[in-house]
């Protein structure tokens, strides 16, 4: 009995250190523990560059990120009034117009870890757009070409975003972060701004035409989405996936009363890698697909659109870490559909508080 109370006695004793030592195997140590860390940041640094997909913001810290974009498009259009004889024919007056637009957006977005996993952001962006019409008088056999200018200044939309991490990235499976943006119509719609009516030699009305560039859409608009970054040293791999309810509104008897703007399923793809601890590289792919626009009345009975618009780009961003908490990153943007716009030039400086 005595040797039996002296067995569970060295028992008891060893029992505490041994499951000390029995840790979980994810458990990690302090130092490994932050590696982890900075290996996440670093990933989500790469998939950031070229849009806004990385991991939530770290709990307690506050990011100030004042951006500057430039975007150039030219559309030519062409307008046919008359018959053809045989196929390489044609007969009666040909109107081609040309239009050149600059879009220059100064953008401050501010953004909060609330917790390990949950960041909300704010955006703020100020449009100024130029836009310039080359074109001959419609309908009329003259070879004299006109130019008419246009341009815009103001506040755009305001964005209001949250996003919230649902994994840890463990066990071979990605990051996985979902998100909801809600833009609000602050800037001047195309339905706010002053419109004058194009007529013909003859009166009749023939198109409209706004007497400055709208900077806002004139809708709410609501964007669940999910983001998913997959780190595979050395390289990064991201994607997106989002769709853009627009909410339907009363823009009046003129305009067609109760619009319905086409939602928008948008994603994106690419990869990144770090070239040293301060310099990364991404790559990537952004496609949109705009469905129709509806109106209540119809106020162009001629009007023949196509059910969807498709607007894709390749983007390829530059990332340099300045100092600790600060960083700054160029992207380049390559519209490959008609729709899209021919360049964008994107600079950003996020500075972490």
């Amino acid at each position: 009995m005595k040797t039996q109370t002296h067995l569970l006695l060295a028992v008891s004793l060893c029992l505490p250190s041994a499951l000390s030592m029995a840790k979980p195997e994810h458990e990690m140590r302090p130092g490994a523990w932050r590696a982890a860390e900075q290996e996440s940041e670093k990933a989500s640094n790469i998939a950031s560059i070229t849009a806004d997909r990385g991991i939530v913001t770290q709990p307690g810290r506050f990011i100030i990120e004042p951006a500057i974009s430039h975007a150039h498009s030219t559309s030519t259009l062409v307008a046919v009034e008359g018959y053809t004889v045989i196929p390489a024919l044609l007969i009666g007056l040909i109107n081609i117009s040309e239009v050149q637009r600059d879009i220059f957006v100064g953008a401050v977005s501010l953004k909060y870890g609330f917790s390990s996993r949950f960041e909300a952001s704010l955006r703020v962006p100020y449009l100024s757009i130029q836009e310039d019409l080359r074109e001959r008088e419609a309908f009329e056999g003259t070879p004299v070409d006109t130019l008419r200018e246009s341009s815009g200044n103001g506040l755009g939309d305001i964005e209001l975003a949250v996003r919230y991490q649902l994994n840890d990235g463990l066990e071979g499976w990605p990051y996985v972060i979902g998100s909801f943006r809600v833009k609000a119509p602050t800037g001047d719609s195309p339905y706010d701004v002053d419109q004058e009516v194009i007529r013909d030699s003859q009166g009749n009305p023939i198109g409209v035409e706004l007497a400055e560039r709208p900077t806002g859409s004139g809708f709410w608009s609501f964007e669940p989405g999910l983001s998913f970054i997959y780190p595979s040293d050395p390289a990064v791999l991201y994607g997106n996936l989002s769709y853009v309810y627009t909410q339907k509104d009363d823009k009046g008897f003129e305009n067609g009363k109760t619009i319905d703007p086409g939602n928008v399923v948008r994603f994106g793809f690419g990869m990144g890698f770090a070239f040293n601890e301060r310099t990364s590289f991404s790559i990537g792919y952004d496609q949109s697909i705009i469905g129709e626009t509806t109106y209540e009345r119809n106020i162009d009975l001629f009007a023949a659109n196509f059910d969807r618009i498709q607007i894709g780009s390749l983007s390829f961003g530059l990332s340099h870490r300045l100092k600790p908490n600060t960083t700054l990153s160029l992207t380049v943007n390559v519209g490959v559909t008609e729709n899209a716009p021919d360049t964008e030039i994107t600079l950003k400086l996020p500075i972490s508080l």
